[in-house]
């Protein structure tokens, strides 16, 4: 199977009826920043870490900190020589078997579109905190609400997407880093030695920890999902990939630390704290805007879902576009609209996905955090599958172009050895109902998938060549 590599000006010439050439770096930065969506992990995902891991939840976000970078550090790799709107999806593609290929393109798409279901379900548990009238409004009518915005947004404009994906987050971040910043100084530069000494902290809860931790940082490669639209992709998308890794490491690790610390300090469980910056705001006191800061976080990471369910829907309407274009599925989704020149078909399918699992959860009596939790696990499958295979991928890329060496071997194995691991952590110990049945929800989705591949008459094998 020869190996598809780009020149830049291939890359640029390669007619996907997407836009060329449209989105500056801070633009293409801004899909994998709001795909990760540094405001929901510190208002969402830190409390769900703290209630299995305590004191050591900085721990379990430093390991998967450094499992998230080893995976920029691959994807990088790639990203240098190729550009694509299938992302992970093409670069399997382009290395491994076919079965390899087909599977990271199921589970990306998987992977996208459970992320968007699950921050539709912060949308709705932020709703209910800001607006406890909203608590009378069908759950799944404000789902339809999230969605059919952030679907509309990614059906018009790309460029005007990521620039108010990028708008949203920076307010939300700042406000964030304002009480953040307020609390070390009040508290004063001294190590909080319960989590220095990890206190009562146990490995399986660490472990737990850290595959929760995960989902705080998966979305990160989305920006490679915008190859034919950002200027300089071979340069800009690299780029964009390790810096979101680590710019979202950095701010993670600080603001797992200072919310245990705070909470301590407030003598609450943060664990069970649906709203803990408008706590950690009152203790914090920042001038002038001190009284309205905790309920303008909140309002900041209600925004931020919405921005992150608009960078999902954008990302996994690439992935199936060119999943369209390659014949995995049916043609129609691999066209792109005439003057919007956005897939405007894969986005509609997507934004339907979206809302059908969101809406669904919902209707059948699920709270906004519950849909959040279990679509969140559920993408987690999707993501460490498509990280594996890359992983798995890259000496192989790296073999045929003259380029492996023993350390991007070694950078390769200690990627494909984390995502073994976390993925393990998924399934052992058994975790409790529904959880346990979600590895087999994805098993049988990734057969599904793999069968209708098979079994499609459009399907071109030289697609795949």
């Amino acid at each position: 199977m020869p190996l598809e590599v780009h020149t830049p000006d291939e890359a640029l010439s390669a007619d996907s009826g997407l836009r060329h050439n449209i989105l500056t770096p801070l633009e293409t930065l801004s899909q994998s920043i709001s795909a990760i969506a540094p405001t929901t992990s510190p208002a969402l995902t830190i409390p769900l870490v703290f209630a299995l891991a305590g004191n050591g939840t900085w721990l379990a976000y430093l390991l998967a900190a450094a499992a998230t970078l080893l995976m920029a550090l691959c994807i990088a790799r790639f990203a240098q020589s190729s550009a694509s709107p299938g992302s992970l999806y093409k670069y399997a593609t382009n290395s491994l078997p076919v079965i390899g290929g087909r599977t990271a393109g199921w589970a990306l798409l998987l992977a996208y579109t459970a992320t968007g279901a699950s921050v539709v379900g912060g949308f709705l548990n932020y709703a209910g905190v800001l607006f406890p009238a909203a608590h009378a409004i069908p759950g799944p009518l404000l789902a339809f609400i999230a969605t059919a915005a952030a679907t509309f947004f990614a059906y018009r404009d790309v460029q005007a997407s990521a620039r108010l994906m990028l708008w949203i987050e920076a307010a939300s971040v700042l406000m964030i880093a304002l009480v953040i910043l307020a609390l070390i100084f009040r508290s004063g530069l001294k190590l909080d030695f319960p989590q220095a000494q990890l206190h009562a902290v146990t490995p399986s809860g660490v472990r737990l920890g850290v595959v929760l931790a995960l989902f705080s940082f998966v979305g990160f490669e989305s920006a490679t999902t915008l190859g034919h639209e950002a200027r300089h992709p071979l340069r800009t998308i690299p780029r964009a990939v390790i810096q979101s890794a680590i710019l979202s490491g950095l701010f993670f690790l600080v603001c797992c630390y200072t919310e245990t610390l705070g909470f301590r300090q407030l003598h609450q469980d943060l664990g069970t704290s649906e709203a803990p910056f408008r706590a950690l705001a009152s203790i914090a006191r920042v001038p002038i805007v001190g009284p309205w800061l905790g309920t303008g976080i909140d309002i900041g990471a209600f925004v931020s879902m919405f921005a992150c369910t608009l960078a999902c829907i954008t990302a996994a309407a690439r992935v199936l576009l060119k999943m369209a274009q390659d014949g995995l599925v049916p043609h129609l989704l691999g066209r792109t609209h005439i003057k919007n020149e956005t897939p405007h078909l894969s986005v509609l399918t997507v934004g339907l996905a979206v809302l059908c699992l969101s809406a669904g959860l919902s209707a059948h009596g699920a709270s906004g955090a519950d849909i959040y939790a279990q679509m969140g696990s559920l993408a987690v499958y999707g993501f460490i599958t498509a990280y594996f295979l890359i992983a798995a991928a890259l000496p192989l890329y790296l073999r045929r172009n003259a380029q492996l060496t023993p350390a991007a071997l070694t950078l390769s194995i200690a990627a494909a050895l984390a995502m073994l691991l976390a993925m393990a952590g998924t399934l052992y110990p058994v975790p409790p109902s529904p959880y346990n049945v979600l590895p087999y929800i994805y098993l049988a989705y990734l057969a599904a998938g793999l069968l209708w591949s098979r079994l499609s008459p459009a399907i071109d094998s030289h697609s795949f060549t």
